[in-house]
C-alpha cells in the first residue's frame, strides 16, 4: 500500500484544466510533494468551478481535456514517481437538463426508469398529493401565472419533444405525446402515425411495484420511440404537421396546462421547495438530487470509471466527499474497501471537538479539518478571552454564547432552509405514531417539534446506527442519543415525555419494524445538513466574537487549545489513524491558513485591539447610514479587514455580501436586501479610502504582522511533521490572505512560485528571512522539510509520537515532539506575549547528534537552549546524524 508523503489541492476547471495541471508537475516534484489532490475530475455541469456537481459518472470531464488529457498527466506524474489522490462525490448528482441521463431518464419515464431507484425520490410525498410525481420547484412566480403568460412551452428538437421554461428543458412523457401526435394522425392521415398514437395509448402507467409491467413499458417505448423518430426524420410532410401542432398547443394554456399534467414531474413556484420538496438534496440545493449509493447496483454504476482507473493503477488514493450524507457510510466504505483494497482513502468528515472517527471505517483518517482546529487553537492565548468576550458584548449588544446561537440557528435552518426535509420526515413518524394506540393521539405538530428539538441539540453532525448485518448501535451513539433525548425533554417541557421516549426507542432501533427504522436511518441522514447549514453557513456569520475560531469542524466557543491537549490528540491519531491527512487552508476553509494565523495574535494583545475598534468605530461612525452596517457586522469587517490585510474594496464586498447572506439577519440567499447589501458596499468604499482609518489599520496591522508569520510557519510545519499525510492548497506555499470561497479559489501564479523556489534553494536561513515579504521563509520552510519526507519516508510512516521535554519559564510558549527516533519537531506559539526572550527554556534531545535542517547547526544530546535553536530561523526541525554524518 502506497501512502502519499505528502499532497498538493488543485482546484481543476475550465481555465486550469489537466493540461495546466501537467505544466506545473517539474515545479511541484521539486517542491517535495508525491501527490497531486485533485478536485473532482468526473464530468460535472458545463462551467462548473468545482466540479461537486457531477453530472455522469462514466466520463472524464470533457472540460478538463477529458481522458486523453488525463492520461498525459498521470504519465508526467509517473515519469516523476509521482501519484494522483481522486475526489469522488458519492451522495448526489446534479440534475441539469439532457447532461444527466438518468435523472432525464427518471423525469421522462417516472416511476418506470431503469434508474427510479437510483435517486433518494419519496414519489408519494406530499401524503395528500401522492400522484409518482416529481416536484420540480424552478418557477419564478405561481404555475398558473407563469402559464398564462407562455413562458412554459413545448419545442422539438431533432427528434424529441421537451418542455422549456427559460434555460431549463425537461424531456416530454412518452404517452403525453399523443395530445400532439393524435390531430397529426388524423390530418395526414398516416396510418403508421396513427398505429404509435394507439400503442402510446395503450401504455402501461409508471408503476413503483409492478417491475412485470414496468419492464413491459420500457421495451415497448422503445420501439415506438424509434418508429416515431423514423417517422420525424423520413417523412417532411409530418413532421411540419408536427410543428404545427406545437405551435397550437404552445398557444392554449387549457391544453398546455392539460399536456403538462401528463408528465412525471410537477412544473412548480420555487418557493415550494423550502416545504414540499419529493427528494433528498445536498444540503438545501434543489438541483443537487441525493443518490441512493446504499443499493448496490447504484454503488456499482457510479463507480464503475474509478474502479477502471484503479484497476488500471491510474488513481493512488481516494478523498470521499460528504460520507455523512450516505444511508450507512460503513456499508459504503467495506464495499469500496473491497474493490480497492491497498488505496489511501480518506473521508471528508467533521469531526468536533472530542469527537473521534468511527474506528469500523475501513479508511485511513479524515481530510484534517480536525488537525486544522486542534493545531490552530495552539496559537490562542486563553488569557484574552474574558477581555475580548466582554468588549464584543458591548461594542455589539451581542448577549448569546455560541451554542445558544447555534441551536437556534439550527432551528431556523429547519423552518425555513431545510422545511421539506423535516416535513418528509415528520409524516414518516406520524404514521408510526398511528400505528400504535399508545401515540396515535399526538397531533403532527407536536411530532414535528419533538424531531426539531432532538436535532437541534444533537452535538455533533450526526450518529451511525446501523441496521446492515443486524441492528447494530455503538456505545457513543447510545449515550449521546439518550442525552440529546434527555436535553430534549428538559427544553420542550411542553410536549409529553412519552413522545420523546417513543423517538429515542425507534432511534436507537429497538423496535423492529420496518418503516420505523427507515426513519431512524433517514433521521440520521438528516441531521448533518442541519449542522452543516446551522454551524458553517449561518451561525459564523452571527457569532463574530473572535472569528479566527469560526472554522469547519471548530467551535468558536473554545477559545484555542493546550499544549497538552494538542499531544493528546496528536497521540491518539498516531494510534489510530497514523495516515490521515493534515491540513490548515482547503477550498471549504472561512479564511486561510496565514489570516487565521495573523488574527490569533489579537488574543494576545486584546486591549491594543479593543483599541484599535474603538478608534476605527469613532472614526467611521459618520459614513453609517440609518444604523448599516449594524455593529456585528462592522466587527466583522474590522476582523476581516485586518486578518486579510492588503484588501481591496471589491474583494471586501464581496466577503460582505456573502456573509450578510450567510448570516441571514438582514439578507439572505433566498431574499437579498439590496439596500442594506448596497449601504455595506458604499461603507467599506469609504473607509478604504479614508486615509485616518488607513493609517489605524496599517498601525494595527504592523503591530502583529511579524507574530502572525511565525504562527503560519509554525503551524505549518506542525503540519508537515504530525502524524498524517500534509496537504498544501494550491498556492498557500507562499503568504496567502484569501477569505472564503470564491476569493480563496483564485488563479495561482505558479510561475512566480517556480521563481521564489529557484531563489531559496541556494539561500541560509537569515537569507530567507531577509525576503519575508515575498513569502520565501514558508515556500523554503515547505520545501527543505517535504524533501525530507520524501527522500526518508521510513521517518515518517508508520512513525511514533512523543511529546519532547521541555522545562524553563517560557515552557508553554513552546510545541515541541518526536516522530519515531529520527526527527524533532520545535515550534514557538503564543510569540507576542512571549516577547521573543527564552530566558532558561530548553529542549531535552534525544542521544546522537541533531542536525537542525534549516540552519544546518549540530546539537549534542541533553538540554539545549530554545533561544539557541530559534537563532536564525523561527522553527526548527532537527533530523539525527548517523553515525559517519548525513541524516
Amino acid at each position: 500500500m502506497a501512502i502519499p508523503s505528502s499532497t498538493y489541492r488543485l482546484q481543476l476547471h475550465g481555465d486550469f484544466a489537466f493540461d495546466d495541471a501537467t505544466a506545473q508537475v517539474d515545479y511541484l516534484d521539486k517542491l517535495g510533494i508525491s501527490h497531486i489532490y485533485a478536485s473532482p475530475y468526473l464530468q460535472a455541469v458545463p462551467g462548473s468551478r468545482h466540479g461537486y456537481d457531477v453530472v455522469d459518472h462514466t466520463l472524464i470531464n470533457e472540460e478538463l481535456g477529458g481522458e486523453k488529457a488525463y492520461t498525459r498527466l498521470f504519465r508526467e506524474l509517473r515519469k516523476k514517481k509521482m501519484g494522483i489522490v481522486m475526489d469522488i462525490v458519492p451522495n448526489h448528482m446534479a440534475i441539469h437538463g439532457p447532461e444527466n441521463k438518468w435523472w432525464w431518464d427518471v423525469l421522462e419515464n417516472g416511476p418506470s426508469s431503469s434508474y427510479s431507484t437510483y435517486f433518494d425520490v419519496d414519489w408519494e410525498y406530499p401524503q395528500d398529493r401522492p400522484d409518482n410525481k416529481v416536484l420540480l420547484p424552478i418557477l419564478g412566480d405561481h404555475y398558473g401565472k407563469v402559464l398564462e403568460k407562455g413562458e412554459i412551452f413545448c419545442e422539438r428538437r431533432e427528434n424529441r419533444f421537451l418542455i422549456r421554461y427559460y434555460d431549463y428543458i425537461f424531456p416530454a412523457a412518452p404517452k403525453s405525446l399523443i395530445e400532439i401526435l393524435m390531430p397529426v394522425a388524423n390530418k395526414s392521415k398516416s396510418d403508421e402515425l396513427g398505429f404509435v398514437v394507439s400503442a402510446l395509448h395503450y401504455l402501461p402507467n409508471p408503476d413503483l411495484t409492478e417491475r412485470v409491467k414496468t419492464r413491459r413499458r420500457r421495451r415497448d417505448k422503445g420501439i415506438l420511440i424509434s418508429i416515431l423518430d423514423r417517422i420525424i426524420t423520413e417523412q417532411p410532410a409530418v413532421r411540419r404537421l408536427i410543428d404545427e401542432e406545437i405551435e397550437l398547443l404552445n398557444s392554449d394554456s387549457d391544453r398546455m396546462d392539460r399536456f403538462i399534467d401528463l408528465q412525471n414531474y410537477r412544473l412548480a413556484f420555487w418557493k415550494l421547495a423550502r416545504t414540499d420538496l419529493g427528494y433528498r438534496r445536498f444540503f438545501n440545493i434543489n438541483n443537487l438530487v441525493a443518490l441512493r449509493m446504499e443499493d448496490e447496483e447504484v454503488f456499482a454504476d457510479t463507480h464503475e470509471l474509478v474502479f477502471r482507473l484503479i484497476e488500471e493503477k491510474k488513481i493512488d488514493g481516494l478523498r470521499v466527499d460528504h460520507p455523512d450524507g450516505l444511508r450507512d457510510p460503513e456499508v459504503y466504505f467495506i464495499r469500496l474497501r473491497g474493490k480497492a483494497p491497498d488505496l489511501w482513502v480518506i473521508a471528508e468528515k467533521i469531526l468536533h471537538r472530542g469527537e473521534s472517527l468511527p474506528r469500523s471505517w475501513p479508511v485511513h483518517g479524515t481530510t484534517g479539518y480536525d488537525f486544522l482546529n486542534y493545531a490552530g487553537g495552539l496559537y490562542v492565548d486563553p488569557g484574552g478571552e474574558s477581555l475580548l468576550d466582554g468588549f464584543y458584548s458591548r461594542f455589539t449588544g451581542e448577549q448569546r454564547d455560541y451554542a445558544t446561537i447555534l441551536y437556534e440557528k439550527k432551528k431556523m435552518v429547519m423552518k425555513e432552509i431545510l422545511a421539506s426535509d423535516v416535513n418528509r420526515l415528520t409524516e414518516q413518524l406520524f404514521r408510526l405514531c398511528g400505528e400504535d394506540r399508545m401515540y396515535r393521539d399526538f397531533i403532527r405538530e407536536e411530532v414535528k417539534a419533538t424531531i426539531v428539538e432532538y436535532i437541534a441539540l444533537l452535538p455533533v453532525y450526526r450518529t451511525y446506527v446501523r441496521d446492515s448485518d443486524g441492528n447494530k448501535v455503538s456505545d457513543i451513539d447510545r449515550k449521546m442519543i439518550d442525552e440529546t433525548i434527555a436535553r430534549a425533554k428538559k427544553m420542550r417541557e411542553d410536549i409529553d415525555p412519552l413522545l420523546f421516549d417513543f423517538l429515542n426507542s425507534i432511534v436507537l432501533l429497538e423496535t423492529g419494524d420496518k418503516e420505523a427504522k427507515e426513519f431512524a436511518l433517514s433521521l440520521q441522514q438528516m441531521s448533518g445538513p442541519v449542522m452543516a447549514k446551522g454551524a458553517e453557513d449561518t451561525a459564523f456569520y452571527c457569532y463574530n466574537r473572535f472569528v479566527m475560531l469560526n472554522e469547519v469542524g471548530g467551535d468558536p466557543g473554545i477559545f484555542g487549545t493546550a499544549v497538552e491537549s494538542f499531544h493528546r490528540y496528536m497521540t491518539l491519531v498516531s494510534e489510530e489513524f497514523p495516515h490521515t491527512m493534515t491540513t490548515t487552508s482547503t477550498h471549504d476553509t472561512k479564511r486561510s491558513e496565514d489570516v487565521r494565523a495573523r488574527l490569533a495574535v489579537i488574543s494576545e494583545i486584546p486591549d491594543k485591539w479593543t483599541m484599535y475598534v474603538i478608534n476605527a468605530a469613532q472614526n467611521n461612525e459618520g459614513f453609517r447610514k440609518d444604523g448599516i452596517p449594524d455593529r456585528n457586522m462592522e466587527y466583522l469587517l474590522y476582523q476581516t479587514i485586518v486578518g486579510a490585510w492588503p484588501i481591496t474594496a471589491e474583494r471586501l464586498a464581496a466577503f460582505t455580501e456573502k456573509a450578510a447572506r450567510e448570516a441571514k439577519i438582514h439578507s439572505s440567499w433566498a431574499q437579498p436586501d439590496s439596500h442594506y447589501e448596497e449601504v455595506c458596499r458604499e461603507f467599506i468604499e469609504t473607509i478604504l479610502n479614508n486615509e485616518t482609518f488607513l493609517e489605524y489599520t496599517r498601525s494595527f496591522v504592523s503591530e502583529i504582522s511579524t507574530a502572525g508569520r511565525i504562527n503560519s510557519l509554525s503551524q505549518t510545519l506542525l503540519k508537515l511533521t504530525a502524524p498524517g499525510v500534509p496537504d498544501i492548497y494550491q498556492g498557500t506555499e507562499l503568504w496567502d490572505l484569501s477569505l472564503v470561497d470564491p476569493d480563496n479559489r483564485r488563479a495561482v501564479d505558479f510561475r512566480r512560485r517556480m521563481e521564489i523556489l529557484g531563489e531559496c534553494e541556494a539561500m541560509k536561513a537569515e537569507e530567507v528571512m531577509d525576503h519575508i515579504d515575498n513569502g520565501h521563509p514558508k515556500l523554503w520552510l515547505i520545501y527543505k522539510t517535504l524533501n525530507v519526507r520524501k527522500e526518508h519516508p521510513e521517518y515518517f510512516h508508520n512513525a511514533s509520537y512523543k511529546p519532547a521535554e521541555v522545562k524553563g519559564g517560557k515552557s508553554d510558549h513552546v510545541v515541541a515532539f518526536m516522530r519515531g527516533e529520527n526527527c524533532i519537531t520545535v515550534v514557538p506559539r503564543l510569540i507576542k506575549k512571549n516577547g521573543g526572550l527564552w530566558d532558561d527554556t530548553e529542549i531535552k534531545l534525544g542521544e546522537g547528534r541533531w542536525k537542525n535542517v534549516y540552519d544546518g547547526r549540530l546539537y549534542g544530546e541533553g538540554f539545549t537552549s530554545i533561544a539557541e535553536i530559534f537563532r536564525d530561523f523561527p522553527v526548527a526541525f532537527l533530523v539525527r546524524e548517523k553515525e559517519g554524518g548525513g541524516p
